[in-house]
């Protein structure tokens, strides 16, 4: 069993679809990490021996940064930005999209279910 920054990975894929699954390394980034470590992509999970595991295990612990520091990191920089009353940190506080997106016909994701508010009845004369 790989288990690599606290994380097992899925044994059955290969590689190359396996590691994106740490937080912090990404789909473009595997490929660098995998020609690094000098293992072939396409290898299964389970076929990698413990020189491999320890290769790979390595190189993200020099390299890169995942799972807990990162998460901390990201939180952190969320909170300074709440904290000091920016336009993003209101933005998080509020749960609303932070990079500049529309807002009035999107923006379900964050904004939640939608919320029906009644109309005015038209008076007539």
């Amino acid at each position: 069993m790989a288990r690599i920054a606290g994380i097992d990975l899925p044994r059955d894929k290969a590689v190359i679809y396996s590691l994106p699954v740490l937080y912090g390394i990404g789909k473009h980034n595997v490929h660098d990490l995998v020609a690094k470590a000098g293992i072939d992509p396409r290898t299964k999970v389970r076929d990698l021996t413990e020189q491999d595991i320890t290769r790979l295990r390595e190189i993200i612990d020099a390299d890169y940064q995942v799972e807990g520091d990162l998460r901390r990191e990201v939180g952190g920089n969320i909170r300074r930005l709440i904290e000091i009353r920016c336009l993003r940190g209101i933005r998080h506080t509020r749960g609303l999209p932070v990079h500049g997106q529309r807002t009035r016909s999107n923006a379900r994701t964050r904004k939640g279910k939608p919320k029906t508010v009644a109309g005015k009845k038209k008076v007539k004369k």
